[in-house]
């Protein structure tokens, strides 16, 4: 994959942002992280064997029910499973691990639903992965922004890149800026100390990643502003693997103009 990032300018801005994307590119590398993902398995109320795993996987009760031996290998918290373990993930959060050697086996809950996530060091996915492409850093993609609360934190539901599951956020209020002469709203979820948004824009689907990016935008000054850098916007987890359940942008969230900023579709 060629990077295309621009390293001709050496300022403060710009060395810092290399290093932020070098920060990325290396969390990216996780041997169990996203880009590790090889599979991703539903479960249903029947016990079944899941194709390339060991042990009987089934839910009943809302709870995740799993059969194994001893020597299937497969552990939660260190203990060793023989016979039946019950595990209970919680709706939205990370999954709840199930090793097997070098594997891990992540049972989640989205939606009311119960999967199990397949973690695999050797994935094809991470073996190959150089880089995440980007456009070149450039400082008049740092807009400043005035962001307004609402009078109550509301919680904001999105669809998903999953057919069927919906994600549910919760937002504290908006951010008002401008790109050029055309003015735009993006809601925020999070609190005003630590603030994100989930956006697409006209390059969604032609040279960025169609369903969403997200950026963080931290903590809201004193007088209200915050700081929009969007060389920071990141592709989440499902940019780079079909085994995530990422949501996407919330229709108020669709800016009309081209944000030529951040990172690149990396399947383009």
């Amino acid at each position: 994959m060629t990077i295309t990032v621009d390293h001709t300018a050496t300022t403060p801005f710009t060395d810092d942002w290399h290093r932020w994307h070098g920060a990325r590119e290396d969390a990216l590398r996780d041997p169990l992280g996203w880009l590790s993902l090889t599979g991703l398995h539903w479960l249903t109320d029947r016990p079944e064997r899941l194709d390339g795993l060991p042990g009987t996987w089934w839910v009943t009760d809302d709870k995740v029910f799993i059969t194994a031996q001893p020597a299937d290998r497969l552990d939660v918290d260190d203990d060793r499973i023989a016979g039946v373990r019950i595990v209970t993930p919680a709706e939205g959060a990370p999954g709840i691990s199930v090793r097997n050697e070098e594997k891990v086996y992540e049972v989640i809950r989205r939606s009311g639903q119960y999967a199990v996530r397949v973690h695999d060091p050797a994935a094809p996915t991470l073996a190959t992965f150089s880089g995440v492409a980007a456009y070149p850093v450039d400082p008049r993609w740092v807009v400043t922004g005035r962001f307004t609360a609402f009078d109550a934190a509301r919680t904001v539901t999105t669809g998903a890149v999953v057919d069927g599951l919906e994600h549910h956020h919760a937002a504290a209020g908006t951010i008002e800026f401008r790109i050029g002469t055309v003015a735009e709203t993006l809601v925020a979820f999070g609190t005003p100390t630590d603030l994100r948004v989930l956006f697409t824009d006209a390059t969604s689907g032609v040279t960025t990643y169609p369903a969403a990016r997200s950026l963080a935008v931290g903590a809201v000054e004193a007088d209200g502003t915050v700081t929009l850098d969007f060389n920071r916007a990141v592709n989440l987890p499902c940019a780079f693997t079909d085994f995530a359940t990422c949501p996407v942008a919330p229709p108020e969230n669709r800016l009309r103009v081209a944000i030529e900023a951040g990172e690149k579709d990396p399947k383009q």
